[in-house]
């Protein structure tokens, strides 16, 4: 069983495309590209998480049905953490949870997930990574709060090894002293 996250993929959202300078020609081929890489990641004994805006705006009734079609075929147990863009009916697709933030043990490694980047969090002065999403492309994040969103990962999930590793490439937080001081990262 492995874990996979990601965030951002606004299924559906055909406006997504230019807003993030998305490499796709419609919704349609952007939705199955990143069908496609959930189902190449996530086993369906993984455990894949969402970290908000699962899809984005006002859907007709037509587009709803064609969303829970496609979250039918997104493999393994599946877990939406709240985006700004997660109205009711997207909560209530069968996920295998919903939260508004999760703070999760994963080999040892403590996690706290949430759609919107934080300046600190729990477990932030103890070796704890915050993954959020929100900001799309705008920013990747820091040393210890990395930006899991579809737009920064090739439109496919990460692993928890692959986003350790980016972690180590991003910069110290420039306000981490301020807000954690004598915090050595």
């Amino acid at each position: 069983m492995s874990h996979w996250f990601t965030a951002d993929p606004h299924f559906g959202h055909e406006n997504v495309i230019r807003f993030c300078n998305r490499p796709f020609s419609s919704v349609e081929e952007m939705d199955a590209h990143i069908l496609k890489a959930y189902q190449a990641r996530v086993l369906l004994d993984d455990d894949l998480w969402i970290l908000g805006d699962f899809t984005a705006g006002k859907t007709t009734n037509e587009g709803r049905e064609k969303l829970r079609d496609l979250f039918s075929r997104i493999p393994g147990r599946r877990h939406l953490i709240t985006g700004n863009h997660d109205r009711p009916w997207i909560r209530e697709l069968p996920w295998d949870s919903v939260r508004d933030m999760a703070d999760i043990l994963i080999d040892g490694q403590r996690l706290f997930l949430f759609h919107y980047p934080m300046i600190t969090f729990p477990g932030a002065r103890r070796g704890a990574l915050q993954l959020f999403g929100h900001v799309h492309n705008n920013w990747p994040g820091s040393r210890n709060s990395v930006n899991v969103g579809v737009d920064l990962w090739n439109f496919q999930p990460a692993s928890l090894s692959e986003i350790k590793q980016r972690a180590l490439t991003l910069p110290v937080n420039v306000y981490w002293e301020e807000v954690e001081p004598g915090c050595n990262l």
